[in-house]
């Protein structure tokens, strides 16, 4: 098999909250929201938010929720084309703790990344873009 990338990442959320889904996901880190008029009209049971022309994050809203333990799910790594220190400040600033902070080794190699929590108990690693090597 030849892959080429990550299309997707699927994502529970409680039926209740879809607002703190919103104002997370496109309000603090800025990911476009699509697909929710057609989730608001029953013609799909998902939504989604837009990370980068080839890269979404369906979200999915069900009754059954039951929030992510380490020992089944831990974490998703983002690559933001910005200095994390800034995301850093932004983030504290709208009231975001940061977990913990690292140069962990991804597919693009090592970058400064931090740790935060979506609503709902999802970890996520915002990582800058690894250096290119001369």
């Amino acid at each position: 098999m030849d892959a080429q990338r990550i299309d997707h990442v699927h994502l529970r959320i409680p039926e209740d909250e879809i607002e703190h889904a919103i104002e997370f996901y496109q309000g603090l880190l800025g990911f476009p929201l699509e697909g929710f008029d057609e989730y608001e009209a029953d013609e799909t049971p998902i939504f989604h938010f837009r990370l980068t022309p080839d890269t979404i994050i369906h979200v999915r809203p069900t009754d059954e929720f039951v929030h992510p333990e380490r020992e089944n799910f831990d974490h998703l790594a983002i690559i933001l084309d910005e200095d994390i220190e800034d995301v850093k400040q932004e983030l504290e600033d709208a009231g975001v703790i940061i977990e913990r902070e690292g140069t962990p080794y991804g597919a693009t190699g090592e970058a400064p990344a931090i740790y935060v929590r979506d609503p709902f108990g999802y970890l996520l690693e915002l990582k800058e873009p690894a250096a290119e090597t001369a």
